[in-house]
């Protein structure tokens, strides 16, 4: 017998045409399922007996986030009535790029994300949004720090890329390779790491609306808390009250660094390289025409130029160092003790600074019978300095002029004795 047959008639028939051994095999089948049978109803009977006081624990949707996790509540932010312009879009890119908050609850990781309307509901909501936790896990849990990586500016909608986004960064490319036979080079490659970011959609009626960075933070307030201080609030305030005001005004003096255009007027729309003589710098381009436009040079870092050009008037531009005296008196680090390896106790002297010893062929410790006891050069008087040794004065002896009532004495003749003063006495040799 090949398969279950559903049909009983089928399967008398095949049993009236088997042998007494097919006829065996399938009454011992039909005793199994009996068998089973019997078996579930007395466990149901058994489950049906527990009493009513018994725990019993429930899993569904229900009950895989809390409530305040799974519901949104709508936002109260007054729109405008005029839809966005170029210099509302600079700015809102300028104040909410990079912006830092931490997540009101988990945020769904996936490409779709959290569809948020604006002063509306959210999709998914309720069961939905823990079923899709479920199913696609979590960028962050809540109370995770957040930041905005990328944002996209729709017709009617802008899109937060948050912690990189959701989706590799050549989302179809990856997969494409081209070549010949058996050798393929892929069109984009990554490094095979997964994204873990997410993205929320916050979505408006026809288009997006004139809003400001502080109104769209309000609208998002329903996932993400942008109240705390971010790290630019963070440094502005360690610099002067006439300086941290000036960048909170989003303007660049002529003297600032890099960080402090950064915290002033955000990354740049664009950026190049020139050369004016022998002097490089990179010029920092902020907005585009009919906007006003703000040319910012620096030079390593330093701002060493501002131009500012508006539409009909001539270009305002400052070359001359507006931040006085900032550099020069800025504070520094006073409580400040250089370690070296084998630091020294106070009142030690230096071995670094002390002169090497003069070269010498004595031993250690050797001393000779000649050595002084007392130098009276030496400026510790008492002291037996060897290496403070000085050379007395050489002394010869006088010369001593020849006798000329002498005469000089003559050698013998061969083959006599010479007279007593041309004898010497040798050394024998042996």
């Amino acid at each position: 017998m090949q398969g279950f047959h559903s049909n009983p008639q089928c399967l008398l028939k095949e049993l009236r045409g088997a042998g007494p051994r097919a006829r065996a095999s399938s009454a011992a089948c039909a005793d199994r399922r009996r068998f089973w049978i019997c078996s579930l109803v007395i466990a149901a009977g058994l489950l049906f007996s527990i009493p009513a006081g018994a725990q019993v624990l429930t899993v569904g949707d229900s009950t895989a986030l809390p409530k305040q996790f799974t519901e949104f509540h709508p936002t109260n932010v007054p729109l405008s009535n005029q839809p966005i312009d170029g210099l509302t879009r600079q700015s809102l890119f300028r104040s909410l790029q990079a912006e830092q908050g931490f997540s009101i609850r988990p945020i769904v990781r996936g490409h779709r994300g959290i569809l948020l309307h604006a002063n509306g509901s959210a999709t998914p909501s309720g069961l939905d949004y823990a079923h899709a936790l479920r199913e696609n896990g979590a960028s962050v849990d809540a109370g995770q720090r957040v930041v905005i990586t990328n944002m996209i500016i729709d017709k009617d909608r802008i899109i937060f890329e948050l912690n990189g986004g959701p989706d590799h960064k050549h989302r179809f490319l990856r997969h494409v390779e081209v070549g010949t036979s058996n050798s393929t080079v892929p069109l984009a490659r990554d490094d095979g790491t997964e994204p873990v970011g997410s993205r929320i959609t916050l979505a408006f009626d026809k288009f997006v609306p004139r809003v400001t960075g502080d109104q769209v933070e309000q609208l998002l307030s329903p996932v993400i808390d942008f109240a705390v201080k971010s790290p630019t609030q963070a440094y502005v305030d360690t610099l002067p009250p006439k300086l941290k005001q000036t960048i909170l005004d989003h303007k660049v003096l002529v003297g600032m660094n890099r960080e402090m255009v950064l915290a002033a007027l955000g990354s740049p729309g664009h950026k190049s390289r020139e050369r004016d003589g022998d002097r490089p710098f990179e010029e920092w381009i902020y907005g585009e025409p009919p906007q006003d436009v703000e040319f910012v040079r620096l030079n390593g870092n330093r701002v060493v130029r501002v131009e500012l050009a508006k539409t009909g008037q001539a270009p305002v531009i400052h070359a001359e160092n507006e931040m006085g005296d900032y550099w020069s008196t800025a504070p520094q680090e006073t409580n400040q003790r250089e370690i070296h390896l084998g630091d020294l106790a106070s009142g030690k002297p230096d071995p670094d600074k002390i002169a090497p010893p003069r070269p010498s062929l004595r031993l250690p410790g050797e001393t000779l019978p000649t050595d002084p006891k007392d130098d009276p050069k030496d400026s510790k008087s008492g002291s037996d300095d060897k290496d403070d040794l000085t050379m007395g004065p050489v002394h010869f002896p006088p010369k001593q002029a020849p006798d000329p009532t002498t005469a000089p004495a003559t050698a013998p003749a061969p083959g006599t004795t010479p007279p007593a003063q041309f004898t010497a006495t040798s050394p024998s040799v042996t």
